[in-house]
């Protein structure tokens, strides 16, 4: 039998960086799904039609972009399999765990989607289906990052940074749960009512309640990263983590820039696309911050006695 190669750092690192990719993408492209009312366009699952795994010319533009859709399932898949092959294959133990989760992620994401399409473009399971892609987004981000250093060493901030940080990362999740009902409860829920038009509204919330709600907690969650921002620079704390806090608070400014923009001029399909990028590149950056306060195996650990070096002649 073959003997499967032993695979280097840079090229796990380098699928890890695809993996991230796919999953953005395919985070992107559902939005297009959404946007354009296509949500439906491959009216069943498995198969795009009752008789054809791909779409028909009488299915036009919105079968196109749902069976799209799915075909990038595939690229991810091939992705998520490559890196969990050049894990094990690999010294990397710790990088292990990380890698099973991006693999196990596609066929859940997979399932969701299926039961999306079945289920009529349920508004809640649309918004599961976007969650977990955030999800995959910020687990496949950590492995990448994690991929790059030998291994995982100790905090590189105090404790009560290291709390903030959590605490961070959790108001954005609550950032994203809402803004998924935000958006189902607009204009753009993913299909198409009976005069073609987008069907919005289908959560049942009232829109502009769930608008400020959701405008209210970004607020919060910009103060926190300000806070700890500060704190950081204060404290004196490394380069990774100030640079980690300040990429994040930079990407949370333009986002709500976007956010507020789409608002006020009625949501235009571009904008609303743009702040799904956002969402992201949030995810993204959010990962990196929480990546960041634990240095790589070879750092000293905070607080450790100094190591004293013998006096030369």
């Amino acid at each position: 039998m073959p003997v499967l190669p032993v695979f280097s750092p840079a090229v796990i690192t380098r699928l890890a960086l695809a993996n991230v990719v796919a999953n953005g993408a395919i985070v992107v492209t559902g939005g297009v799904v959404r946007l354009t009312g296509s949500g439906l366009g491959c009216p069943t699952w498995p198969r795009c039609t009752e008789d054809s795994f791909v779409t028909t010319p009488e299915m036009a533009g919105h079968g196109l972009i749902e069976f799209g859709n799915r075909l990038l399932t595939f690229v991810l898949t091939a992705v998520a399999i490559a890196v969990l092959v050049a894990v094990w294959r690999s010294a990397r133990r710790d990088l292990r765990p990380l890698a099973v989760l991006t693999f196990l992620g596609v066929p859940v994401q997979a399932a969701i989607g299926g039961v999306t399409v079945l289920t009529g473009l349920n508004p809640w399971t649309v918004a599961v289906h976007f969650l977990v892609s955030t999800v995959l987004v910020a687990v496949s981000t950590v492995l990448w990052l994690r991929s790059r250093e030998p291994g995982v060493g100790q905090p590189l901030v105090r404790r009560p940074l290291a709390l903030l940080t959590g605490g961070i990362a959790a108001v954005t999740a609550v950032v994203l749960v809402l803004g998924t009902i935000v958006t189902g409860s607009g204009p753009h829920s993913g299909d198409l009512d009976e005069s073609g038009q987008p069907s919005g509204g289908r959560m049942g919330f009232d829109p502009e309640t769930v608008s400020q709600l959701h405008a209210d907690v970004v607020f919060l969650l910009v103060g926190l990263t300000v806070a700890l921002l500060v704190a950081l620079y204060a404290t004196d704390a490394p380069g990774r983590v100030r640079r980690a806090a300040r990429d994040l608070l930079v990407v949370q400014l333009l986002q709500g820039v976007i956010g507020f923009v789409q608002y006020f001029t009625h949501l235009p399909v571009v904008l609303v696309l743009l702040h799904m990028l956002g969402a992201v590149l949030i995810t993204v950056a959010t990962a990196r911050l929480v990546w960041s306060v634990r240095g790589p195996a070879t750092e000293q650990p905070l607080d450790a006695p100094a190591t004293s070096v013998p006096a030369t002649r």
